[in-house]
């Protein structure tokens, strides 16, 4: 990532900037998002943040240094675009929630159309086309009728479930208990999903996933739950499995819910903190194929 977006910006520029002087209309564009300094975009994926954000500084460098002779700008898109990368991230069913590459492609057209003096900018897709004019965005959207996933670093487009609450009065913290876990899980739309789980597990399933995953969940019907997919024909249940997991995914019984049944995108739940994985990412996105196959029965 650092050879490829920092490095490789870095030097492409420098290679090409002898003869972008020489040019009356010289652009640089570097697709890489606005310096947002918020912990949320560090935390899930810092390499990539940092490699991402040394393509602005880029921007910003160079747009300072070359003013009047080559513009420098960013493009980054408001929503996620159907890439490989996207499908490798997300699975087949996330193209459904992405626009096509033909809006960062118009989007850069508007850009280069610009005089040299427009420089330094940081510039998100959406926004400078309605500049433009246009008006109908749906055209871009790779299948219109969906919801679309906003993409990485813009905290304007957040769902506000992701901020913190404020506080409203301290409350006394309880030292030297830790709180336990009820001895049985209550009914509920968790235990509901994990039974329609079980029920749809099978032999090809198993065979086909071989990974166990262990649930942390908090609110109510929350605990530890597993989903057993390596041995003999699966299984569901409340506590922690018998064997080591693979992947224990931490988040709320509600963003549990919504994830099992495809209103919440596993990649957009763990990008926006949501949703917390530890251990075999590779088994996680297994995971999340299951879920895709499950959500008409959900």
């Amino acid at each position: 990532m650092m050879n490829v977006n920092v490095r490789g910006t870095y030097l492409t520029s420098k290679a090409c900037i002898p003869y972008l002087k020489k040019s009356k209309v010289a652009h640089i564009l570097n697709l890489s998002p606005p310096l947002n300094l918020n912990p949320l975009w560090f935390k899930q994926h810092c390499a990539y943040t940092i490699a991402k954000y040394g393509m602005s500084m880029c921007v910003l460098g160079m747009a300072e240094e070359f003013k009047g002779e080559i513009a420098v700008n960013a493009l980054w898109p408001k929503t996620a675009i159907h890439t490989a990368a996207m499908t490798m991230l997300g699975g087949l069913d996330i193209e459904s929630h992405c626009r096509k590459v033909d809006i960062m492609a118009d989007a850069a057209y508007s850009i280069f159309k610009k005089p040299k003096s427009f420089t330094g900018n940081f510039i998100i897709d959406e926004n400078i086309l309605k500049e433009e004019g246009i008006k109908n965005f749906d055209v871009y959207a790779v299948k219109q009728g969906y919801s679309l996933m906003p993409d990485l670093f813009l905290d304007e487009y957040l769902d506000q479930a992701t901020k913190k609450p404020e506080s409203h009065g301290a409350v006394p913290e309880l030292k030297g208990k830790k709180p336990q876990p009820p001895a049985e899980p209550r009914s509920g739309a968790v235990e509901e999903t994990f039974r329609i789980v079980k029920d749809s597990l099978s032999d090809d399933i198993v065979k086909a996933t071989q990974a166990v995953f262990q649930f942390e969940l908090s609110g109510e019907d929350g605990g530890t739950w597993f989903l057993d997919l390596k041995s003999k024909s699966g299984n569901v249940g409340y506590g922690e499995p018998s064997d080591q997991a693979d992947v224990v995914m931490s988040m709320s019984t509600d963003d549990f819910v919504k994830m099992f049944s495809g209103k919440l995108k596993p990649t957009m739940a763990f990008m926006s903190g949501k949703l917390k994985i530890k251990g075999n990412m590779a088994l996680a996105m297994k995971l999340e194929k299951l879920m895709n196959q499950l959500q008409a029965k959900l």
